[in-house]
């Protein structure tokens, strides 16, 4: 419908075009004013009915996809330290994929490092067949798949759901943590650094000069986990951020004694922050949920999350008190995507490129937005008023930030190859000291 419009527009103009040049010209010259709009008016014809033909064989193709998993098992390998989330794949979202398309959903709960190593040793040993079909992955650890060939792609243009509703020009569609992605994943959630705290303790800090007075005023009472766990890495990146700047990250040659030498003043803030730390800064939690588990128990009165709403599901479920609240730092946090990938030799490669595209429809997301409150990867301006509506009278419940201004202070990831850098930096300088 869309492309007819198009196509009656695109030729009214070329026809107003026409009748113009021969008003306002005589003899030949109008002649060929005409010439050139009938030229033009068929170009545009024949555009659009090349568009046509490829959005038909484009929903040919993925009508075969759904016809070849029927009956297929697809195995999701990815994290499993998330109870909730894990109860929804099982649940909803299993059931979705049973439903209405006879597809049989198999969590694998395994760290991304193991799913590596484990695509690694198939291709050392030419596989052709993986157990491996879909895989929840970002930032450098896509980066290493794609670079050692271990996914399947491109593919999201095969996805009907991805072209409706994900905005194609969002710089998280086109690049994970500056990586390009050029379809060889597609987005499922988007997730963004928050801090927490327990609001009777005070004003919480809006900055790192700030948190550093806060943590002398609260000592031992205060953590972050140790690198390389995904939050603990952000939350180092969000001081850097905070303390030299965010542009020169993305442009910065990922060669460890330049990245060094840039991020020095916040690594020396950082073994300032030490000793006012959990255990003197001599160790951190191994984890965010061991972490989350010190804050729920009164042992720390601050924490920090990759999910933005857990201030709101831990309210919910008793392991927070009533009285936290999120925050952010004024100049904002860092935010990413969720993707999931296929491996190169998925062998149920058609029910994983179904399960993908069912993931971003949009009562999947709203009800991931309902159950999880994750951050939906959705364009709101591709949704009918319906679902925009279903979407914004979504509960976010107690001690949240509306997602508005979550977004409005939203910093971009570092580029992939830097993450390891730092950490190893981080390592060295801050517990090496």
């Amino acid at each position: 419908m869309k492309k007819n419009l198009r196509m009656i527009s695109r030729l009214t103009a070329m026809a107003m075009a026409g009748v113009l040049a021969l008003s306002a010209c005589g003899g030949k010259k109008a002649e060929t004013s005409t010439t050139t709009a009938k030229a033009e008016e068929t170009q545009a014809m024949e555009e659009s009915k090349a568009e046509e033909k490829a959005e038909e064989g484009s929903s040919e193709a993925f009508d075969k996809l759904v016809e070849e998993a029927k009956g297929q098992t697809v195995n999701f390998y990815g994290w499993g330290g998330d109870d909730r989330l894990n109860q929804w794949l099982d649940g909803f979202y299993a059931e979705y994929l049973k439903k209405n398309y006879d597809i049989t959903l198999n969590r694998v709960p395994m760290g991304i490092e193991d799913i590596l190593t484990q695509l690694s040793a198939e291709k050392k040993a030419g596989s052709t067949e993986s157990d491996i079909d879909m895989i929840w992955i970002n930032g450098e650890n896509f980066k290493t798949a794609k670079e050692n060939d271990y996914l399947y792609g491109p593919f999201t243009e095969d996805l009907p759901n991805f072209k409706e509703f994900i905005n194609q020009d969002d710089p998280e569609t086109t690049a994970d943590f500056s990586y390009p992605i050029e379809g060889y994943e597609a987005p499922y959630g988007k997730a963004q650094l928050v801090l927490y705290g327990d609001s009777k303790v005070g004003e919480f800090p809006k900055n790192t000069a700030e948190l550093l007075e806060f943590a002398k005023a609260n000592p031992g009472k205060i953590t972050y986990p140790a690198l390389p766990d995904f939050t603990g890495s952000a939350f180092v990146r969000n001081v850097i951020y905070d303390i030299v700047g965010v542009e020169q990250f993305q442009t910065v040659k990922e060669d460890k004694e330049a990245v060094r030498e840039l991020v020095k003043p916040a690594m020396e803030y950082l073994k300032e922050l030490a000793p006012y730390l959990w255990k003197e800064g001599k160790t951190y939690p191994e984890s965010a949920p061991t972490m989350m588990n010190m804050y729920s128990d009164g042992e720390l009165i601050m924490g920090m999350s990759y999910s933005a709403y857990i201030v709101a599901n831990g309210i919910a479920d008793g392991s927070f008190s009533p009285d936290t609240k999120t925050f952010l730092f004024d100049k904002g946090t860092i935010g990413n995507t969720n993707y999931i990938a296929i491996s190169k030799n998925a062998k149920h490669r058609a029910a994983a490129e179904v399960a993908i595209n069912a993931m971003m429809a949009p009562e999947v997301q709203l009800n991931r937005y309902e159950t999880l409150k994750t951050i939906p990867v959705l364009d709101n301006a591709k949704l009918s008023k319906d679902v925009q509506e279903a979407f914004s009278k979504v509960d976010l419940g107690e001690g949240v930030l509306p997602q508005s201004e979550l977004l409005s202070k939203r910093l971009p990831e570092m580029p992939a190859g830097l993450v390891p850098i730092i950490e190893e930096i981080w390592q060295e300088e801050v517990v090496g000291q």
